[in-house]
């Protein structure tokens, strides 16, 4: 006879991930947590105050977010590294700034005559959840933001402001650099070790 509701249902997908059973509430709660700590690290960005309000209310926003928008419960392969994630953390506040500071002087400096492009970048790792962190990393501080991702060839498409005669490139090694932060921060072994690899071929 089979059962009409397996215990634990699994569904492989692309870079070690899969849909498991939800009949684990505590576990399914501690593994939204790096969700909720992403949502609070965005929310603290976004108002450029770190006061013990501002936390509250990003910790209250988060958890609206995740009630009234569950995602399906996923379990992945992605492994929390603290000091690379804290790192990860800190580059992105200090990008905010020199970002804001670069699109602040294009629209003082060239007006209506900035340039822009759209850049597209071939990321190294297939994961869907680090590629969606490295889209969010890109699209978060002002000047870049990530229009498109073409999920089967890895590829993500990326409008530049400012561009120059370099701007390809350099939109490239930006967008790789996150992707090799993201998966210093949260990536398995075998990815840390093909971004590391894929990064010394590009300096080499």
């Amino acid at each position: 006879m089979v059962d009409p509701e397996p215990r634990h249902r699994h569904r492989r997908r692309r870079g070690g991930e899969h849909v498991i059973s939800r009949r684990h509430p505590v576990g399914r709660a501690v593994r939204r947590l790096p969700l909720l700590g992403w949502l609070v690290l965005v929310w603290l960005l976004l108002w450029g105050t770190y006061d013990f309000g501002t936390i509250f209310f990003g910790i209250v926003v988060g958890l609206l977010v995740i009630g009234f928008f569950p995602a399906p419960p996923i379990a992945t392969d992605i492994r929390l590294r603290p000091l690379r994630a804290g790192q990860l953390g800190l580059f992105l506040a200090w990008d905010l700034v020199v970002s804001t500071g670069r699109v602040a002087f294009e629209a003082v400096v060239r007006g209506p005559r900035v340039r822009a492009s759209i850049v597209a970048v071939t990321l190294v790792t297939d994961s869907d959840h680090l590629m969606a962190m490295v889209a969010n990393a890109v699209s978060l501080a002002p000047g870049n933001f990530v229009l498109q991702i073409d999920r089967a060839n890895r590829i993500c498409y990326v409008y530049a402001l400012g561009a120059g005669e370099n701007a390809t490139e350099r939109v490239r090694r930006e967008v790789l650099g996150w992707e090799r932060r993201v998966v210093r921060a949260v990536g398995t072994g075998e990815q840390v070790r093909l971004v590391d690899r894929n990064h010394r071929s590009e300096v080499g």
